[in-house]
């Protein structure tokens, strides 16, 4: 029967997420253990939870049509090369198809990320608006003595 200590659960929550069904068969049972045990082991699981939500939501922008008639037409280009025989043995070193779709994926990451950040700012904004805590008109009247 194995242990596992807060950081340790912290961590696989950080990787797999909230669902323990995601995590690692091996850790499951140790998991749910420090979960009863520990309540600090269900806040994480509760944040890790947030974000598992955030992401969830977050919007699967497909590249464009143009980007991927490209990517298809360099792959193509590439396989008739070959089948001529024009590049040779090496023909699989031709970046052209690898750098295509690095870009597709720096490109996807870049909107992906500038949405889901703008989004869990103002999502993060609302919910400390929602904390309970003295708001300006109450600051503001402690002040002045009223």
């Amino acid at each position: 029967m194995t242990t596992m200590d807060l950081e340790r659960f912290e961590h696989l929550a950080d990787a797999y997420g909230a669902d323990l069904r995601r995590w690692p068969e091996a850790e499951r049972e140790a998991a749910r253990r420090l979960l009863v045990a520990d309540p600090r082991a269900g806040r994480v699981l509760g944040e890790a939870d947030l974000l598992d939500a955030f992401l969830d939501a977050a919007p699967r922008p497909a590249p464009s049509h143009a980007l991927r008639e490209r990517v298809i037409a360099d792959a193509a280009g590439a396989h008739l090369g070959r089948r001529r025989g024009l590049l040779g043995p090496f023909a699989w070193m031709s970046g052209a198809g690898w750098a295509a779709a690095a870009c597709a994926g720096v490109a996807f990451g870049m909107v992906l990320t500038s949405q889901m950040t703008a989004e869990i700012r103002a999502d993060t904004v609302l919910y400390q608006a929602s904390l309970t805590a003295p708001d300006d008109a109450e600051i503001l009247a402690a002040g002045l003595g009223g």
